[in-house]
């Protein structure tokens, strides 16, 4: 166990990032090159070893976490890597993306400062891979059983390397250009670099997993032939539809989805253009919409050199502390700074965000590009504007983070694969995770995991998903399952 007093000894000391100045000059990760080690040993040292950890329900996967912390704290990596890696394949994503919900649960938050469990995540998985610690795992034998993923999401991903592990012959299947769906072109670098996703890959390649790039199933590729071709087909292709903003002048150029944005950005750091289509240097930019991927519209618009940039989000300002009607261990809707916030904060002096806000129509020039956004104020329960608080603000671009809607609908794979749509617009799927079939058209052997089947989630939960539902597959396949189910299909997010 870590030391019964670190938690009285050692304050809570997250490592720090990059100077603002020195990480807006370059696309590294926020924490490259910072020294991880000796902080986070002390860190870790701060876990209480408590006799019901509750951050293991704070985090879906079920993370081992005082076990992995008493390792870091005594400086046994390969143990830690060991106990990290008993549930989660991916931790340096979940390291790197993950709000850590955990933290949220950690005993300590009661009345203290929760420990540093996404720091100290990281360093293990850091160390996995300096140490050597990542090796194949290549099957004894296989099965003589053949799965395809669509999709290579993190929910696929884990789904794909859990099956080929367990022995069955795995392909997956996706229509981008690289492995890696919203990892790859979702994510800025400065958040995850991509050498993080490409050696996964690599280790998944050596185990047996085949990956099959630019083939989109329904189109390129048949949906009814894939299902011929294999003994199961889970569907992980995540929640892509983009919600969209309703408001005149909608049309005018200079509007962009959000990924329609970033993945050119990513693009240019991948080396596949010399500069983007799309670019904020210059302008001036609104990010409509207060989540994690406006942060990451913000912090990309930074870096292209940006003359301003503004967020609009419709959700009040949270205070610094919980309220009432979410305590502990919940994760808790307070005031919260990413780095992208932290930057653009460092240069203009002030939050970029503007809470509760709505778009009441854009502007534009004779041209017929954008020139300014009308805003206004809006009430915080019901959302309407308040009475003359409209204002007018400049916006030479603006990206649409508004969230996703679930699954792409007309993509070729409902009709042939046979799947339904829940209430919400995800595939529906029962609660072995397996497609509900939209009448006779049916198919057994087709299982849905992560977004397209949860709605718009967090890595980790996806993560999660493709584990369970690799149990699920393994279980049709072979009649029975070693393979770990972390969640059920139905499972959220513990809520007061």
């Amino acid at each position: 166990m870590t030391d019964p007093r670190g938690f009285l000894k050692f304050p809570r000391r997250p490592v720090p990032p990059r100077p603002v100045e020195e990480r807006l000059s370059d696309w590294d990760e926020v924490y490259a090159g910072q020294a991880l080690l000796p902080l986070v040993s002390e860190q870790a040292d701060r876990c209480m070893d408590c006799g019901i950890p509750f951050c293991h329900n704070g985090c879906p996967l079920g993370n081992l976490i005082p076990e992995w912390n008493a390792y870091a704290a005594r400086g046994d990596w390969r143990a830690a890597a060991e106990r990290l890696h008993a549930t989660n394949n991916f931790p340096e994503f979940t390291g790197r993306l993950c709000p850590a919900p955990c933290e949220a649960a950690c005993v300590l938050a009661l009345n203290a400062d929760p420990v540093t469990i996404k720091n100290v995540e990281e360093a293990i998985a850091d160390e996995i891979w300096a140490r050597g610690y990542a090796a194949p795992h290549p099957p004894e034998r296989l099965s003589g059983k053949s799965v395809a993923v669509i999709g290579s999401g993190p929910a696929g991903l884990a789904a794909a390397q859990q099956l080929t592990r367990i022995g069955h012959t795995v392909a997956v299947y996706e229509r981008a250009d690289r492995i890696g769906g919203l990892l790859r072109y979702g994510i800025p670098a400065f958040k995850m670099d991509k050498r993080h996703l490409d050696r996964r890959i690599e280790q998944m390649r050596a185990e047996g997993t085949k990956f099959r790039t630019g083939v989109q199933v329904g189109r390129d590729l048949d949906a009814t032939e894939l299902r011929r071709r294999h003994d199961a087909v889970v569907v992980a292709v995540g929640a892509t539809r983009q919600r969209e903003l309703f408001v005149p002048g909608r049309e005018l150029s200079g509007i962009h989805q959000a990924m329609d944005y970033l993945p050119l950005a990513n693009r240019v750091v991948e080396g596949d253009y010399a500069a983007p289509a799309v670019t904020a240097e210059g302008k001036h930019v609104v990010v409509v919409g207060g989540g994690d991927t406006g942060s990451d519209c913000l912090g990309t618009a930074l870096r292209q050199g940006a003359a301003s940039v503004v967020q609009l989000d419709i959700n009040p300002e949270p205070g610094d502390l919980r309220t009432d009607g979410e305590p502990w261990p919940v994760y808790p809707k307070v005031y919260r700074i990413s780095h992208a916030h932290e930057e653009a904060r460092g240069r203009e002096g002030s939050d970029p965000r503007v809470f509760s806000s709505a778009t009441l129509h854009f502007e534009g020039t004779a041209a017929g590009r954008v020139r300014a956004l009308c805003l206004t104020q809006v009430e915080p329960s019901a959302r309407r504007p308040r009475p003359d608080t409209e204002r007018v603000i400049p916006a030479e671009l603006v990206l649409l983070a508004l969230g996703f809607s679930g699954p792409e609908h007309s993509t070729g794979l409902m009709r042939p694969l046979g799947l339904a749509l829940d209430e919400r617009g995800n595939f529906a799927r029962d609660g072995g995770f397996a497609a509900e079939a939209a009448g006779p058209a049916g198919r057994d052997g087709v299982f849905v995991a992560g977004d397209a089947g949860r709605g718009q989630s967090l890595v980790v939960w996806a993560i999660a998903e493709g584990r369970a539902t690799a149990a699920a597959t393994d279980r049709y396949l072979t009649g029975s399952t070693a393979l770990p189910a972390p969640i059920g299909p139905r499972d959220r997010p513990m809520v007061a």
